[in-house]
């Protein structure tokens, strides 16, 4: 029996060292045991749900066309940064779409796979197209790191008993589904990624700021947003907020990524 458990150790100690992924620009190791073509289905079909059960703007409605159009820069410079680092396959593993959800709720989200989503209730916070780049910045950032993943891995890990991988989703696949709508709040036509850990949100915000700035938006603009995210939290806590802790310690910890950011990478033409 010892011998047994020792070797199923070993064997997941083995598939957990296979898993490992490095988060592009940031770097660091992350675990990564779902498969993504799954994560990206199981997205793509909670995307449609939300999207079809909402009040969504015609693509045509200028508020539409301005989500869209910031969307649009941001992924151009997200691809352009994968096609020069390698990650090609990446790219063509990317399905983007930019739908805005005609709510008086600030925030947004952004599926794995690129899937966005942006509230009409944040626009006044964003106040311009700049402030609105932050966000949705920082939420593809979440995307590209694969966040989802890791976080879907580690609950597969412990929600699943430790079994092998290719088990669990096969002979479990209700429980694998369960744990991935886990990760979102649904209710109603709304969809809220849970908590990321602090290390998930300071990658989405140097990521965010990266994609940016390559998109052509100026960086400084996401001290004011946060401030005015923080004031906002003070009369009211938005939905956004509700999951993404923001805080003087990341208002700091901007501040200080920004100079070498815009140095590197900001133009100020797309």
């Amino acid at each position: 029996m010892k011998s047994l458990k020792s070797i199923t150790c070993l064997l997941l100690i083995l598939q957990l060292s296979l898993a490992c992924k490095t988060v592009p620009i940031t770097g660091r190791k992350q675990l990564n045991l779902v498969p993504d073509i799954l994560i990206r289905e199981m997205a793509f079909t909670q995307y449609d749900d939300v999207v079809k059960q909402s009040k969504t703007l015609n693509q045509e409605d200028e508020l539409a066309k301005l989500v869209t159009r910031v969307g649009t820069r941001i992924q151009l410079a997200v691809e352009t940064y994968m096609n020069a680092n390698n990650m090609q396959k990446d790219v063509k593993k990317m399905q983007w779409a930019f739908n805005t959800i005609d709510e008086q709720i600030a925030n947004a989200w952004c599926m794995p796979g690129g899937k966005v989503v942006v509230y009409t209730g944040l626009l006044p916070v964003a106040q311009s197209e700049t402030g609105l780049a932050v966000v949705m910045g920082h939420e593809i950032g979440h995307a590209i790191a694969r966040h989802g993943n890791e976080r879907m891995s580690e609950a597969v890990l412990v929600g699943l008993g430790g079994m092998a991988l290719q088990e669990a989703l096969k002979e479990k696949k209700q429980e694998t589904q369960a744990l991935f709508l886990g990760l979102y709040i649904v209710g109603g036509h709304l969809a809220i990624s849970l908590p990321n850990n602090r290390k998930q949100e300071s990658e989405a915000d140097k990521l965010g700021l990266i994609f940016m700035s390559m998109a052509g938006y100026d960086p400084e603009e996401a001290v004011p947003f946060w401030q005015r995210m923080n004031a906002l939290q003070k009369t009211k806590t938005p939905e956004f907020l509700s999951t993404h802790p923001s805080d003087e310690t990341r208002i700091k910890n901007l501040s200080l990524l920004i100079p070498k950011i815009k140095e590197q990478y900001y133009k100020s033409e797309p």
